[in-house]
C-alpha cells in the first residue's frame, strides 16, 4: 500500500507541475515558432524583380522573426522548379517562397503541378507594372517606332520565361496593337533585359523594376499601366503613346507549402504585414518602379484562386 501511494503521489505531483506550467508533454518537446533559420525560395535568376523584392523583404522579415531569412536563387521552367519544390517540403513554414502571377498561370500554360491548393499565400508584398525596354543604341527610340516596325516585321521580344506573365504580355501587345512580335523566353526578367541591352533580343517586356536596375544601357519606350511610374515619369503609358489601353503587371507574394499549423501562419503572415509597412520596404519598391500592394492570408488566397481561374479561361 504504502508503495503504491509513493507512485500515485509522483503522478500526482507531475501532472500538478504540468498543470501549472500550461505545458503538455507535447508542447515541452518543441519550443515557439520560429527556432530555425527560414530559407526563401526564388523562382528567378539573381537581379530580376523577385529576386530583389525577395532579398529587401527577407532583410525586414529578419528583425521580425528574430531568425535569418536566407533567400535561395531556384530558377527554370519559367518557375514552376521552385513552385513545385516549395510545394514539396514539409509542412512547417521553414521553406517559403515567393509567389509570382505565374504561380496561378503554369498549370495551365505548362501543366506543371502548381494548383493554388498545394500551398499557403501568406500575403502580397507588391505589383510591378510592365514596361517595354530597347537597348540604348536600339533604333525604335520611341513606342511608337516599335511598334511600327513589329507591325512591318517579327521581331524578338525577350520575356522571363515560357507560359510568364511576360510572354503574355507581347502576345497580348500583339493582339491589341497587330504587332508580330515574337517572345523569346529566358529565366528570369532581368536575363531577359539583358538580352534586349546586348541586342541579343530587339526588344524586353518586363518588371519596370528589372528595366530600370540595367540603368543607361537600356531605353524604356513605354508602361503597361493605367498611369506612369513616379521613377520614369518620362515615359509614356500605351495608352498616352499609342492609344490602346495594354495593361500588364507581375504580383507577388509569399507563401509556403499546405497545411501549416495555424500559429505557424499568423506568425508569418504578421511579420510580412507589418515588414511591407517599413519605411525602407517601401523606399526600395519605389525606387525600383514597383507598387507596395498588400493583401492579407486570406485576401490573397482568394485573389490566387481567382487569378488561377481567369488564366485558366484566356490561356488555357
Amino acid at each position: 500500500m504504502r508503495k503504491k501511494s509513493l507512485i500515485t503521489g509522483v503522478a500526482g505531483l507531475a501532472a500538478l507541475a504540468l498543470a501549472v506550467s500550461g505545458c503538455t508533454p507535447v508542447a515541452e518537446e518543441g519550443g515557439e515558432f520560429p527556432e530555425n533559420d527560414i530559407r526563401l525560395i526564388i523562382q528567378a535568376d539573381p537581379g530580376g524583380g523577385s529576386d530583389l523584392s525577395s532579398r529587401a523583404l527577407a532583410t525586414e522579415l529578419e528583425g521580425q522573426l528574430g531568425v535569418s531569412v536566407i533567400p535561395e536563387n531556384m530558377p527554370g521552367a519559367s518557375g514552376a522548379i521552385a513552385m513545385e519544390y516549395v510545394g514539396e517540403q514539409a509542412a512547417d513554414g521553414y521553406t517559403i517562397g515567393f509567389a509570382p502571377v505565374e504561380v496561378a498561370m503554369l498549370n495551365t500554360t505548362q501543366n506543371a503541378n502548381v494548383l493554388p491548393e498545394n500551398y499557403t499565400f501568406i500575403g502580397q508584398i507588391m505589383l510591378a507594372p510592365g514596361v517595354i525596354t530597347v537597348a540604348a543604341d536600339s533604333p525604335y527610340e520611341t513606342l511608337e517606332d516599335l511598334i511600327a516596325a513589329g507591325k512591318d516585321e517579327a521581331l524578338t521580344v525577350a520575356n522571363s520565361g515560357a507560359g510568364s506573365i511576360w510572354e503574355a504580355a507581347a502576345l497580348g501587345i500583339n493582339k491589341e496593337a497587330g504587332t508580330q512580335f515574337t517572345p523569346v523566353a529566358y529565366d528570369g526578367g532581368a536575363t531577359a533585359v539583358s538580352a534586349a541591352a546586348s541586342g541579343e533580343a530587339d526588344a524586353a517586356v518586363s518588371g519596370g523594376g528589372e528595366a530600370i536596375a540595367q540603368g543607361d544601357a537600356v531605353r524604356i519606350l513605354g508602361v503597361m499601366h493605367d498611369e506612369r511610374l513616379e521613377q520614369i515619369s518620362d515615359v509614356p503609358t500605351f495608352q498616352e503613346a499609342i492609344g490602346a489601353d495594354i495593361q500588364f503587371g507581375g504580383w507577388g507574394g509569399i507563401y509556403t507549402t499546405k497545411d501549416i499549423p495555424e500559429d505557424v501562419r499568423a506568425t508569418l503572415e504578421e511579420a510580412v504585414a507589418t515588414s511591407v509597412e517599413s519605411d525602407s520596404y517601401k523606399e526600395f519598391q519605389e525606387n525600383a518602379g514597383n507598387l507596395v500592394v498588400y493583401k492579407d492570408s486570406e485576401e490573397f488566397t482568394a485573389f490566387v484562386n481567382e487569378q488561377f481561374e481567369l488564366y485558366k479561361e484566356l490561356l488555357g
